[in-house]
C-alpha cells in the first residue's frame, strides 16, 4: 500500500461523522456506541434536520483500504514462527497473539527482526536467562 492510499483513507475518514447512538448524550445509561434507531417516531431513523448522521453503506471506506491498519499493512495474527514464515513483509505486519508467553515471543521478535517483518505490538521485553 503507497503513501498516496493513507493519505486517500485518512481524507475520508475526516469526512465521515461520528456516529453516535441517539439520546446518548443526554442519558447516562446509554453509552455512545451506535445503536441502530428502530422506534416508530425516532428523530434519527427519519433523518430530520439537526440529528446525527444515520450509518449508511456510502460512508463505507474505499474497498482496497478496507480493514487495513493505519501503518497502511494488512493485519496477520501470529502465534509461532512457522505462521511468521507465511506473511510477506511488503504487504502484511504480524500481530503476536496475546496467549504467547514469553520466551516464544521473543523469538517470534528476533525472526521478525531477520525477515524484515513489521510486529504492531512489540513489547520491551528481556533476554530470557536459561534455566539451570
Amino acid at each position: 500500500m503507497s503513501v498516496a492510499d493513507i493519505r486517500k483513507k485518512k481524507a475520508s475518514s475526516k469526512k465521515k461523522p461520528k456516529f453516535l447512538r441517539p439520546e446518548s448524550w443526554r442519558y447516562v445509561r446509554l453509552k455512545p456506541n451506535w445503536r441502530k434507531p428502530k422506534g416508530l417516531d425516532n428523530k434519527v431513523r427519519k433523518e430530520y434536520s439537526g440529528w446525527p448522521a444515520r450509518v449508511k453503506v456510502g460512508y463505507a471506506s474505499p474497498k482496497e483500504l478496507r480493514g487495513l491498519h493505519p501503518s497502511g499493512f494488512r493485519e496477520v495474527m501470529v502465534h509461532n514462527v512457522a505462521e511468521l514464515m507465511k506473511i510477506n513483509p511488503h504487504l502484511e505486519a504480524a500481530r503476536i497473539g496475546a496467549t504467547v508467553g514469553r520466551r516464544k515471543r521473543l523469538e517470534i521478535v528476533r525472526r521478525a527482526k531477520e525477515l524484515g517483518i513489521h510486529i504492531l505490538n512489540p513489547r520491551r521485553l528481556k533476554q530470557v536467562e536459561p534455566q539451570k
